[in-house]
């Protein structure tokens, strides 16, 4: 034999490329194994689809949605009055954060509505620190930041159920920081108050 031929012939062997092989050398062959077509057609499934779809009441890991209250700020078609968290530094903290981010554009930093977007538009956004906004459950701020109101967009894609309730957080803080006297600082702070 050749040197060239031989060398021809070990490449090929490397290549996969075989003279005969058994049905089950050809299924269990990693380089040559059935496959099917995004979308395409399947003789094994009574649907004849090959791509199918979740089991119904398939929840993917992470995005189990069982509280209520939580993710629609309503239990049994009601707003809930308060927010369920726990209001401490760190979340009023996270909710200024997010505040200044989204909100703060339209509604100034401070809630007036008197932010840098309203200047260049028709239409006034409402001040956060009204007596009817005031007035709303907490749930109810919570599904505006959710799902919009009249000139407001939605936000559930782009802040977190877990920010909206922060953000409801700092705008109540917002409020009682706005309406608030000095009697309602406690006394070893009111030398610190300017």
């Amino acid at each position: 034999m050749r040197p060239a031929a031989f060398l021809l012939l070990l490449l090929a062997a490397g290549c996969g490329v075989t003279t005969r092989q058994t049905p089950v050398e050809v299924f269990s062959d990693m380089r040559r194994q059935p496959r099917y077509k995004p979308q395409g057609t399947s003789a094994f499934f009574t649907d004849r689809r090959a791509s199918q779809g979740a089991v119904p009441g398939t929840v993917a890991v992470g995005q189990l949605r069982d509280d209520e209250a939580f993710e629609t700020g309503m239990v049994s078609g009601k707003y809930v009055d308060r927010i369920s968290a726990p209001v401490d530094a760190a979340l009023l903290a996270r909710g200024q954060e997010r505040f200044d981010i989204y909100c703060a554009v339209c509604h100034d930093r401070t809630g007036s509505g008197r932010g840098i977007v309203p200047l260049r538009t028709s239409w006034l956004p409402t001040s956060l620190l009204d007596d009817r906004v005031l007035k709303m459950p907490d749930g109810e701020l919570f599904s505006v930041a959710t799902f919009g109101r009249r000139t407001m967009p939605a936000y559930r894609f782009q802040v977190s159920a877990r920010d909206r309730w922060a953000i409801v957080a700092y705008v109540r803080a917002l409020q009682l920081a706005r309406r608030g006297t000095l009697a309602d600082v406690p006394a070893e702070l009111r030398s610190e108050v300017r």
